[in-house]
């Protein structure tokens, strides 16, 4: 591939973004037909945007097969820069709106079943109630560090959650900014009509052949739940419930014998808090931040700037800030 020195001859008055959208359709659908319906042009009108692409960069964009057309490595490589540079664009018309308008715009959150079961509420409704026409998405979100595409691909602007392992262990997170807004600690409840209810102090020992709800045995939750019986010499009690529902739990708590592990902080901001009682068991002291991530390099809207900020108040308020708020993961 010949090295391109003279970008604005060569390039940069011949590439349009109509040229990148095209090239964009072509890599989501894998056919330069069903692009080309999608964009409601015809098959040779794309084959010709592409053509062109191809003949200005001085490289080969896509293989072409009998089951459609599949990215090679200078389309991999386009597609990464283009789509920050698509999105940045994006970003910047966002910009403009705010500042012909301070108060209104769209964010969105991407965070995990318990937050936007428990803590998310209450941000959301500081923030709506701060800025009412700045339209509010909210997607569930899988774990912090088991799938963070949605940062990666921008298509969520920040996720909110609890890590579950150290952050230096993921090589991907140097592409994040994360910021701890608090350290959660593992705590065990109960329902306020159980029998242990009533222990003023109880030996974790005495618990393990309860009938327990647990979270996944890959999570952090049941880790260390089961660190904390294994230094007893005990084996960890077995789930009858596997779950990360807040809501299924509470409603079992209630109305049943069970005892659960989970996030000291859901005791305090779940809706249900007041039917769950914190039993009084020693655990072992095992911080768990719960975080805030964007997308390093990233021009952060001054609407998403203002959720951050927003999340750093609720925060401080709502949970015992024996917690610090650090930034990590950074060059």
């Amino acid at each position: 591939m010949a090295k391109i020195v003279d970008w604005d001859d060569h390039i940069g008055r011949r590439l349009r973004l109509r040229d990148l959208r095209v090239f964009f359709m072509v890599v989501q659908h894998g056919s330069l037909a069903k692009a080309a319906a999608q964009l409601r042009v015809s098959q040779p009108a794309v084959s010709q945007v592409i053509a062109d692409l191809e003949y200005s960069l001085g490289a080969r964009l896509f293989d072409r097969g009998s089951r459609g057309v599949e990215p090679t490595i200078y389309a991999r490589a386009l597609l990464s820069r283009g789509r920050a540079a698509f999105d940045e664009l994006r970003q910047g018309i966002r910009d403009i709106e705010f500042l012909a308008d301070p108060e209104v715009g769209e964010l969105r959150i991407g965070a995990t079943a318990p937050t936007i079961e428990t803590l998310l509420p209450d941000i959301v409704q500081q923030f709506s109630r701060r800025y009412p026409r700045v339209v509010v998405h909210v997607e569930d979100a899988p774990r912090f560090g088991v799938d963070l595409s949605g940062l990666l691909d921008r298509k969520i602007d920040v996720f909110l959650g609890r890590v579950a392992m150290p952050l230096a262990d993921d090589r991907r997170l140097v592409d994040l900014n994360v910021e701890i807004l608090f350290h959660d600690q593992l705590a065990i409840a109960t329902g306020t009509q159980n029998r242990w209810a009533r222990r003023r102090r109880i030996d974790l020992g005495e618990l393990v052949n309860e009938p327990w709800i647990l979270a996944a045995p890959d999570s952090w939750n049941y880790r260390r739940l089961a660190e904390a019986f294994l230094a007893l010499r005990l084996d960890p009690p077995k789930a009858s419930l596997v779950t990360f529902s807040i809501a299924l739990t509470a409603h079992l708590l209630a109305n049943g014998p069970y005892l659960v592990s989970l996030p000291g902080s859901v005791l305090q901001t779940s809706p249900y808090k007041r039917s769950l009682k914190r039993l009084a068991v020693a655990l072992p002291n095992r911080p768990w931040p719960f975080v805030i991530g964007t997308l390093r390099n990233r021009t952060l809207s001054p609407v998403v700037e203002r959720f951050i900020e927003c999340c750093r108040q609720v925060s401080k308020s709502h949970v015992n800030p024996r917690s610090r708020s650090a930034k990590f993961a950074e060059s």
